[in-house]
């Protein structure tokens, strides 16, 4: 005689163990998505160098490929809310070894335009990073990373000016001897590692008992649905077109300010992070060598940044912090652009910038994956985050065209980048209040 065990269906229990691993995992990931991503910015000048391409001309084709930067990030969100965030993140990592190999064979602009919008996988990292991170720390069993889960965050976020800076010192290291096109292959490989380590990683029990939840109601199994629900305090809601779930139901002036902020931040993020060098060399006059090395000593100060606002807003409103934040970079950005003429006074005003405008970005991509529900965590995530490519596409297009009127390119970046910035601050008022540390949801508490 055999007997059946028919064990109840449970979701992931989340230990410190996992949380840990899984943030140590998803800094690196991002360490190396932004280094494939801002690498192209950096090598912008070389490349175009090879093919002759006057400045316009490049910011036209980075223009281009913020457009389908932006297509695949918004694409991304809604399929990770289907398929998990796990798997999730295993794809944006296939994408930056994707966009990095197919980069360094590029022949012509259309094929640059178009492997480097693969590069929107990479760039939505950060927001499925963000929504992954934000249900496994809410859950895990260890108190300590609940109570500081934004601090913890700040740290994977503060991959990016880590990456900018892995970026602007390799290409210092191996561009004289492997050339730009070496330089793209380089960043191939340990993605390729951290993809083998992501399979450890658990699925968040949230997306486990919504994606459970789903499964049985198509199937009929409506009784065992709302009995799993009701369980875990979950409303039962009918399917509908995840973009247009997250400005419904009392969430569209929220969404709308979160996007328009993080739309007008990108100029500053254009101007003076992706286009760094080339503002640096064509506004400033110092050496394309010097401005690898503000880059580098100024991303070192972000990254300060990143730790600050991520502790900072564990402990005070994010949505204030950032605001605040984003309206001193983009003073700063001003005061480089018309009074810095130095290069220690270029650094200065640079670094400061930084630390309040690349920095706030710990507490924003922890508060936007806080402003949506488990149903369309990542869908939201990810298109306030593909906004920021909009912002680039429209900044691109200001940017070329005052160029291209023969604007000076010190008054662009102070309309563009600084004022961008500035305003950008100024909306993120307009977003919800925060959700304190007291209240974080219990509802799909294992």
């Amino acid at each position: 005689m055999t007997t059946t065990s028919t064990s109840p269906w449970k979701p992931n229990i989340i230990t410190s163990r996992d949380a840990r691993f899984a943030t140590v995992v998803a800094f690196f990931a991002w360490v190396f998505a932004v280094y494939d991503f801002v690498l192209f910015g950096t090598l912008l000048p070389e490349i175009a160098k090879e093919f002759d391409w006057s400045p316009a001309w490049s910011t036209a084709i980075n223009t281009w490929v913020s457009v389908g930067t932006f297509l695949v990030a918004v694409a991304l969100g809604v399929v990770v809310d289907r398929i998990g965030r796990r798997r999730g993140m295993m794809l944006t990592l296939a994408g930056t070894v994707v966009a990095s190999a197919a980069t360094a064979f590029t022949f012509n602009p259309a094929y640059l335009i178009g492997v480097r919008s693969i590069a929107g996988l990479g760039y939505s990292e950060q927001a499925i990073n963000a929504t992954y991170l934000n249900e496994i720390y809410d859950v895990t069993e260890d108190r300590r990373i609940r109570r500081n889960r934004g601090f913890l965050y700040s740290i994977v976020q503060g991959g990016w000016p880590v990456g900018v800076l892995l970026s602007a010192a390799l290409v210092a290291v191996f561009l004289p001897v492997v050339g730009w096109r070496g330089s793209f292959l380089i960043a191939t490989f340990p993605a390729i590692l951290l993809i083998l380590m992501r399979v450890r990683m658990k699925e968040t029990p949230q997306f486990q008992i919504q994606d459970r939840i789903r499964k049985l109601t198509r199937s009929g199994h409506s009784a065992e649905a709302y009995e799993l629900a009701e369980k875990y305090n979950i409303q039962i809601k009918a399917d509908r077109i995840p973009l247009i779930e997250v400005v419904t139901e009392g969430r569209l002036k929220n969404t709308l300010f979160l996007s328009l902020a993080f739309f007008f931040n990108w100029f500053g993020t254009l101007v003076f992070s992706i286009l760094g060098t080339t503002f640096l060399t064509e506004s400033k006059g110092v050496t394309f060598d010097n401005a690898l090395i503000i880059l580098i000593l100024s991303n070192l100060v972000g990254f300060a940044g990143y730790l600050f606002h991520g502790w900072i807003g564990d402990r005070w409103s994010r949505r204030n912090l950032i605001a605040i934040a984003w309206i001193l970079a983009g003073a700063s950005f001003a005061a480089m652009t018309m009074l810095a003429h130095s290069t220690g006074v270029v650094l200065a005003c640079m670094s400061v910038g930084l630390f309040f405008q690349v920095g706030a970005y710990s507490a924003l991509l922890y508060f936007i994956a806080d402003s949506f529900d488990t149903r369309t965590r990542a869908t939201g995530t990810a298109f306030v985050n593909s906004l920021g490519q909009i912002g680039a596409v429209a900044a691109g297009i200001l940017v070329t065209s005052m160029l291209s009127a023969g604007v000076d390119i010190t008054l662009v970046g102070l309309i563009v980048g600084a004022g961008g910035t500035v305003l950008s601050g100024i909306l993120m008022m307009g977003c919800r209040a925060d959700r304190s540390n007291a209240s974080i949801s219990k509802s799909a508490h294992p």
